[in-house]
């Protein structure tokens, strides 16, 4: 197993480089792995897998009803959900099937339902049904006045996209694949049969190249002769809800969308908070990740109608994330097999749900640049930690604590979190590199004191295990 973060990367050559670790490049690296004939490199900018758009999005697992029909999203999405579902299962990645309500605001909007469900059916799905105002306060008795009714959507679901992404890079590691991380790539040439791909720890030398590199594939598209599409980033700010709202709803509160999106929803989260947002910002600069006192400011107004007694509630966190747009409202995967090279660019909110199509399909694009996969095998499964607030903790569970004391000692109180987890964490095949990275990892500090408790005792523990 390797996972480097310094030092000169390998002289060697692979067989394929996955540039970008986020939850696609993770989960195409995972598939690459069932050839073990492959030399597979994953090459991240940054210091932790899922660091750039995989890291802020509404954690949704969609079902694809609202996508393009005919597009390649819509098809990876339906593919997606399915085997993303079937895979957490088996991963003990958190999921919690609410279902969401497209709600109606007013007579046009309750108009668009019908035609919203025949879309639903041109994308294969087929359990949407309308509900009248009635119904839907039922359902949801806190929901703010003046809605019309809604279209029902039960296969929508939360999901953690945090141990996702992780679940796909530890899989894929265990299997062979090398990650490399602070390896940010500045250049790449393409001569006689090579990809070399300039970083910040020097050259490597690859056969075939996967551009997921997300808000920057278009920039890396560029140095291979390029000019397919353009990036433009779409920051999505939201606040983050104390557990103590979770009460308030039931379902995923959707918007009937727009062009420039699917609008500010209210949904519930694994880890028992509750989301507002997202903004859909169209911005030129792909690190403006900051919240603004305009962006919340608006979300505060949207989410008082449609769950007034939610601005009640303690803010427990603020955050932003950028979602990778283009000109085209499909996603932009493309072969080019005189280069051995395939594009993964246009990746946008449904890209978590449809990690594993998309990993599946890019892999069926290699073979097709010429790539020889080889004979394939099964995986080893992954079991990964439950960060889902309706799973039991570790610290509940008699039997474990009995056999390993370190379980039954809580470090974060407020995520419940103890100190077997957190060793754990740090012991893991993609162990984290500093304090946010074990957050995702367990939860520690991430709960409605922000570390304001526990953060010493968190730090204390991590520079114990010399990370």
């Amino acid at each position: 197993m390797t996972v480097t973060a310094n030092g000169p990367l390998p002289s060697g050559s692979y067989d394929v480089a996955v540039v970008g670790a986020g939850v696609v490049g993770c989960a195409i690296a995972r598939e690459l792995a069932r050839h073990p004939g492959l030399r597979v490199a994953l090459v991240e900018a940054q210091d932790d897998v899922g660091q750039g758009t995989s890291k802020a999005n509404t954690a949704i697992l969609h079902t694809g009803f609202d996508a393009v029909p005919g597009s390649l999203e819509a098809r990876l999405v339906r593919e997606g959900s399915r085997q993303l579902a079937a895979y957490a299962a088996e991963s003990g990645i958190a999921v919690e099937p609410v279902g969401a309500l497209l709600v109606a605001w007013d007579e046009e909007q309750l108009a668009a339902l019908p035609q919203l469900a025949e879309k639903a059916a041109r994308n294969e799905y087929f359990d949407t049904r309308p509900i009248d105002a009635s119904e839907l306060h039922e359902r949801e008795p806190h929901l703010g006045p003046g809605a019309l009714g809604a279209l029902h959507v039960p296969g929508e679901s939360v999901i953690c996209p945090w141990t996702t992404t992780l679940a796909y890079a530890t899989q894929a590691v265990r299997h062979g694949v090398d990650l490399h991380l602070n390896s940010p790539v500045s250049h790449v040439s393409w001569r006689e049969g090579t990809h070399t791909l300039t970083t910040a720890r020097g050259p490597l030398r690859t056969r075939h190249l996967v551009n997921a590199a997300g808000l920057h594939a278009d920039t890396l598209d560029r140095h291979l002769g390029h000019h397919d599409f353009t990036v433009t980033p779409r920051r999505g700010q939201l606040i983050v809800f104390d557990k103590f709202a979770r009460d308030l709803l039931h379902h995923i509160l959707l918007p009937v969308p727009t062009a420039l999106g699917k609008g500010v929803l209210v949904a519930p989260t694994v880890y028992g908070n509750v989301l507002l947002g997202p903004t859909a910002e169209e911005s030129d600069d792909k690190r403006a990740t900051g919240s603004t006192a305009e962006g919340l400011a608006l979300l505060r107004e949207k989410g008082a109608r449609i769950l007034p007694a939610l601005l009640d509630e303690e803010v427990t966190a603020v955050y932003a994330g950028l979602r990778a747009a283009t000109e085209q409202d499909d996603y932009r995967i493309t072969a080019h097999p005189e280069q051995a090279y395939v594009t993964v660019g246009g990746i946008r909110s449904t890209g978590l749900t449809a990690s594993m199509a998309i990993a599946a399909h890019v892999t069926g694009l290699l073979a097709d640049t010429g790539l020889d996969l080889g004979p394939a095998r099964d995986l080893e499964p992954v079991r990964m930690p439950n960060l889902g607030d309706a799973h039991p903790r570790p610290h509940q569970n008699a039997r474990l604590v009995a056999a390993d004391p370190e379980y039954g000692t809580l470090v974060c109180h407020c995520e419940r979190v103890s100190r077997g987890e957190i060793r754990d964490a740090l012991a893991s095949t993609v162990p984290p590199r500093n304090l946010d990275g074990l957050s995702r990892r367990t939860r520690a500090r991430a709960g409605r004191c922000q570390g304001f408790y526990c953060g010493a005792a968190v730090r204390e523990l991590m520079e114990g295990a010399g990370t």
